[in-house]
């Protein structure tokens, strides 16, 4: 369900790295959400830093969305950034996993598997 990796970066460095590798493979960073920053605004002290990228190849979103209207719950995908016992995480939640939970559509289990190859990419990258 989940795709994590830990990188050596600081949190900074793989939020900017993120960033660059989002735009390189063609999606498009709609929002970050600072985590801490808005927990902060919410008259909560939250301890960690985590960073949440919504992001967006908008063919793919089309083409779900045409088969699909009520998949737009599902969208964008996300990828986070966060500082976990020392650690700088980068992880995401599984296209294919969330998808074959809400549908049984060849044509979208498609699309589910390019969009996650391209984002495992991405972190990667980001990595």
């Amino acid at each position: 369900m989940k795709y994590i990796v830990t990188t050596e970066k600081s949190i900074e460095q793989a939020v900017k790295d993120l960033e660059e590798a989002v735009t390189k493979n063609k999606f498009g960073v709609l929002h970050i959400h600072d985590l801490k920053a808005t927990m902060k605004k919410k008259g909560i002290d939250f301890p960690h830093e985590c960073r949440i990228f919504e992001v967006c190849n908008p063919q793919q979103a089309n083409a779900v969305l045409t088969n699909d209207m009520s998949l737009n719950m599902a969208l964008p995908c996300r990828i986070s950034v966060w500082e976990e016992n020392g650690q700088v995480k980068i992880g995401t939640l599984k296209p294919t996993v969330l998808l074959s939970v809400l549908s049984d559509s060849k044509e979208l289990k498609l699309i589910a598997e390019e969009v996650e190859n391209t984002i495992k990419t991405i972190i990667g990258e980001a990595k």
